[in-house]
């Protein structure tokens, strides 16, 4: 069953995109396709909310652009979820996955609790409104950070896992964490040595994504199990869309 997968990385920076394709191939399965895309535009990380709001449009662009070129999913490469549940409005054919909710249902499956691993303490109050609205709340154990920001997570890969060891087995012994999130997509390549050093399970974000939208995928495609249109993914209408001219206004 052949999936075919568009990552978007909703930076205006391409320097991470072949390293994140590099994982995605390594963890695919064998009949995904992935294809890797960041913002022509923007801010180059979204720690803050209005760099989150910048990129909204753009992403939920390209979603709608990856149904029309026939993907069977789209991942918003960023642990806000930015614009997921916008996209998943303007979409039909499409399944939509993002990194928080991905996790969040992965680790709460493998452990009773679960601590998450920040980049910077500015981030957690935007992190922890997703725990509470994902109905994790009592499976989260703590947030830590290691005090660095998106653009230094790779630039001294020695330095990030070493901080990474220490905040993630403080998580798992004082606050009785049993299952480690790394939040954010670019903590990539991480995951395997702190798994080692701690024996519990250490979700790397942008492999648990991935694997989510394949299941995703696979449940659309088999049993026709897809986000449901009832409710709080009911399309807009496409009157409103044509007669306000939307489309033409925003490009």
């Amino acid at each position: 069953m052949e999936k075919r997968i568009l990552f978007i990385n909703p930076i205006a920076s391409s320097d991470y995109d072949d390293q994140i394709q590099e994982s995605l191939e390594a963890g695919k399965s064998q009949d995904t396709r992935i294809k890797v895309v960041s913002l022509e535009k923007g801010p180059l990380h979204l720690d803050y909310h209005y760099y989150e709001t910048l990129v909204l449009a753009p992403i939920l662009h390209l979603v709608k652009q990856a149904e029309r070129e026939g993907y069977d999913a789209a991942i918003i490469g960023c642990f806000y979820d930015s614009g997921l549940e916008a996209a998943r409005e303007i979409t039909h054919k499409l399944v939509v996955a993002a990194p928080a909710e991905s996790c969040l249902h992965i680790a709460a499956s493998l452990g009773h609790s679960f601590s998450i691993i920040v980049t910077r303490d500015k981030t957690i109050p935007k992190m922890r409104q997703n725990v509470v609205k994902y109905g994790f709340r009592e499976h989260l154990a703590s947030f830590k950070s290691i005090a660095l920001g998106v653009r230094g997570l790779q630039e001294n890969q020695t330095e990030t896992a070493r901080r990474m060891k220490v905040l993630a087995k403080e998580a798992v012994e004082r606050d009785l964490a049993e299952v480690i999130i790394l939040g954010c997509t670019i903590q990539f390549g991480f995951y395997k040595e702190l798994q080692e050093y701690l024996g519990v399970p250490v979700l790397d974000a942008i492999l648990a994504t991935l694997k989510y939208a394949e299941l995703l995928i696979e449940l659309k495609k088999r049993f026709n199990w897809s986000q449901s249109k009832a409710y709080g993914y009911e399309s807009p209408p496409k009157e409103e869309i044509i007669n306000w001219k939307l489309e033409e206004q925003y490009e």
